[in-house]
C-alpha cells in the first residue's frame, strides 16, 4: 500500500472507516470478532489509517478499536473525533467544541483506545458557539502535551479552515467526497487545502455503499440505519441514483474491477494528498477496497466517470445538513 502525506502525517493511501462496525448501519455492533479480524486484515494489507469517533455508538467504536490494537498500536495511525457529544452540560444534539469539553473528551478517547496519544484528532463538526481559535488553541496545547500528534477538522468551510490553520497547522480536513458528492469539495475546499498544504480525507467515498452496486433496494435496512431517511435513498431519488450505480458497474466490468474499486480509484486519481476512508465490517470488503490501490484508470475511463450524471437528493437529512459548513 502506498503512503501519502496529510500535512506532515504519513498515512496509507486508503484508510478504513470503522463507523459501520458499531453504529448507523444495518448489522452494526453484531459481530465484534469479525470487525476485529477486519481491522487486523487491514493492517496486514498495509492500511495504517484507522478512523473512529467518540459519538460512534457512542463510545463503543473507540473501545472496539482499542481492543483490536492491543499489541499493534505502533502499526496504526489512529484518527478520532470530538464535539458531537457535550460533557459540559449542553443539551443533547448541541455541538460542543469548548476548551473544557475537549479536555474531557480527549481523556475519554485515550482511555477507550488504550493509548497515550491520538495521531489525528478532529473537530467532528464546527461548533457555532465556540470561536474556532479557542478550539484550535486547546488542541495545540494537547499537541504540546503529547496527547495529540496532529489536528484535523471535519466538514469545515473555507473561512473556518483558514482561521484554524492560522492558530496551529491543520493536517487534514475530512468531508464527504465521492463520485456522487463532488461540488462542495471541488469548488470550495480542495483549492484552499492545496494552498495551505492540508490533506483531504473523503468520508463515505462509496456513497454509503450505494456506489458498490450492491444496494438495489432499501427493504433490508433496519430502523437504526441512517440511510433509511437519507434523501438519496428514498423514493424517486433512489431510482434515479440507481442509474449512476449501473454506469459505474458497466465501467467496472470493462476495466476488470469491481464498482467499489472503480469509485475508489477515481478518488485516488484526484491527487496524492487525498486518503479516502471506505468503511466496512467484513474482511472480504477490506480486501476488495484495498485492491483499488492497484487499479489504474485510463484517461477515457476517467472522463466517463467525470461526466456521470449528478446524484439526486441531499447527502444528509435536514438535521445533518445543519451541522455542515457550506
Amino acid at each position: 500500500m502506498k503512503l501519502i502525506k496529510l500535512g506532515d502525517l504519513d498515512v496509507s493511501r486508503i484508510g478504513l472507516g470503522l463507523v459501520s462496525m458499531s453504529y448507523a448501519y444495518t448489522g452494526a455492533n453484531t459481530d465484534d470478532a469479525e470487525s476485529i479480524r477486519t481491522i487486523h486484515r487491514a493492517l496486514e494489507l498495509g492500511v495504517t489509517f484507522l478512523d473512529t469517533a467518540e459519538v460512534y455508538g457512542p463510545y463503543i467504536n473507540e473501545e472496539l478499536l482499542g481492543k483490536a490494537l492491543k499489541g499493534r498500536r505502533d502499526q496504526a495511525v489512529v484518527a478520532t473525533k470530538f464535539g458531537m457529544i457535550s460533557h459540559t452540560g449542553r443539551s443533547a444534539g448541541h455541538l460542543d467544541s469548548s476548551p473544557a469539553n475537549i479536555r474531557t473528551a480527549v481523556e475519554g478517547s485515550l482511555k477507550r483506545l488504550g493509548t497515550d496519544y491520538i495521531d489525528l484528532y478532529y473537530q467532528h463538526r464546527v461548533d457555532p458557539n465556540t470561536p474556532i481559535e479557542d478550539t484550535v488553541g486547546t488542541l495545540a496545547e494537547l499537541v504540546q502535551e503529547g496527547k495529540v500528534r496532529h489536528i484535523g477538522l471535519s466538514e469545515a468551510g473555507p473561512e473556518t479552515i483558514r482561521r484554524a490553520h492560522a492558530v496551529h497547522p491543520i493536517a487534514a480536513v475530512q468531508s464527504e467526497y465521492s463520485l456522487w458528492a463532488r461540488d462542495h469539495a471541488e469548488a470550495r475546499v480542495l483549492p484552499l487545502l492545496r494552498e495551505l498544504n492540508i490533506g483531504f480525507v473523503p468520508y463515505s467515498p462509496l456513497g454509503r455503499g450505494f456506489l458498490t452496486g450492491q444496494i438495489r433496494s432499501t427493504s433490508g435496512f433496519d430502523d437504526t440505519d441512517l440511510r433509511k431517511n437519507n434523501p438519496r435513498f428514498t423514493g424517486e431519488n433512489f431510482q434515479h441514483n440507481l442509474r449512476i450505480a449501473d454506469k459505474i458497474e458497466a465501467l467496472a466490468a470493462e476495466a476488470g474491477a469491481t464498482p467499489a474499486q472503480i469509485a475508489l480509484a477515481w478518488l485516488l486519481a484526484q491527487g496524492d494528498d487525498i486518503a479516502p476512508i471506505p468503511g466496512t465490517k467484513r474482511v472480504a470488503r477490506v480486501e476488495e477496497n484495498t485492491a483499488a490501490d492497484a487499479v489504474e484508470l485510463t484517461a477515457e475511463q476517467l472522463e466517463k466517470l467525470n461526466n456521470l450524471p449528478p446524484a439526486v437528493g441531499e447527502t444528509h437529512d435536514e438535521a445533518g445538513l445543519r451541522t455542515l459548513e457550506r
